[in-house]
């Protein structure tokens, strides 16, 4: 997902969560089924969830700048972007730009988790340099998500990696060394990664990163899947294409991890792209947004998102210098929030 830019710039599961990491290594397995032949490290966990569970709504925030749209749909957690290098070295910085213990930062973070939401910081986004890019050691990239991680108060990490940063094999094993590192510091530290897809679901180079954080021992909460820019001969329905990548995911993921039909879906996120995406052709409805909605409701995915609150809102006119639908407004017609309410009802 691109960057913020405003107009002015045996098995013991280890998270309490619907759909936990779950270490083939560890002792006194919790999981109600047993476990299967072969369940690898990073594997999202095969725990019977209560049957009142139910999909969370966690979208994705500017971590510098406020919108009123963020308390929409009165979301359980927000998701953080993006913590990348400083473009210089293994320094995290909000985009880059801003150290992560900034004290506007902070009181953006307090006024987010007022309310009762926790937060997750993500890592990497389709823009700047991913630390794993920028770092000489795991030590060196350990020491620099957990000064992150410290700095918002949070114990949930979500790594979006996409692009260059993907295909790159020594960051991937790099990534994951400093993960694996970093939880066994922080065992409740609850990992997510973020990847790219398409209607036939994860491509080879995200199969490899998870084949890479189970070589590692990575203990994965959720894999999210961003349900978006599929490209120029994807025209139809984009409710319906996240749908069939997340059909797609899911299988994948069963293949990967050993899971049963329930904890593959558990282990599972979505993420859309509101309104217009990069895409020219693809243009994500509040319609789609209901029907990902109930879809993730039937299958009891761990949580939806969205890019982002930010977007939330109908542009105010054509003027590309006050409204840019891939920046500050969704490019459809709506009311502020109304993707929002349509992700978490």
């Amino acid at each position: 997902m691109r960057s913020f830019r405003t107009p002015m710039a045996g098995l013991t599961c280890l998270f309490a969560l619907a759909a936990a990491g779950c270490s083939a290594g560890s002792e006194g397995s919790t999981d109600a089924a047993p476990a299967p032949p072969k369940q690898t490290s990073a594997s999202p966990s095969q725990s019977t969830a209560p049957t009142t569970a139910t999909t969370t709504y966690a979208p994705y925030v500017s971590v510098t700048e406020a919108s009123d749209n963020d308390p929409a749909g009165s979301p359980t957690t927000y998701n953080l972007a993006f913590v990348i290098s400083d473009g210089n070295g293994c320094t995290p910085k909000w985009n880059g730009t801003h150290a992560v213990g900034d004290s506007t930062v902070k009181s953006r973070i307090s006024a987010l988790t007022e309310p009762g939401a926790t937060v997750r910081v993500s890592f990497g986004g389709a823009s700047g340099k991913e630390l794993a890019a920028a770092c000489d050691s795991a030590s060196d990239l350990e020491e620099a998500y957990g000064a992150a991680l410290d700095a918002a108060g949070s114990t949930q990490a979500d790594f979006d990696i996409e692009g260059d940063e993907l295909t790159d094999s020594d960051s991937v094993d790099l990534r994951s060394e400093a993960i694996a590192a970093l939880q066994k510091e922080r065992p409740d530290l609850e990992v997510t990664f973020t990847l790219p897809v398409m209607p036939s679901g994860l491509d080879a180079d995200s199969l490899a990163l998870l084949e890479s954080a189970n070589e590692h021992d990575v203990q994965v909460a959720t894999v999210n899947i961003m349900t978006m820019n599929y490209g120029e001969t994807y025209a139809d329905d984009m409710g319906d294409y996240a749908v069939t990548s997340a059909k797609a995911t899911q299988a994948q993921l069963k293949k990967v991890f050993g899971l049963s039909d329930a904890g593959a879906w558990r282990g599972m996120a979505l993420t859309s792209m509101l309104g217009v995406n990069d895409v020219d052709n693809e243009t994500f409805t509040l319609a789609d947004a209901a029907q990902v909605r109930t879809f993730a409701e039937e299958k009891e995915i761990a949580w939806v998102s969205m890019w982002s609150t930010f977007r939330d809102q109908q542009c105010a006119d054509e003027d590309a210098d006050q409204d840019d639908p891939l920046t500050n407004c969704s490019g459809v017609k709506q009311s502020s929030g109304a993707f929002a309410e349509a992700f978490s009802e």
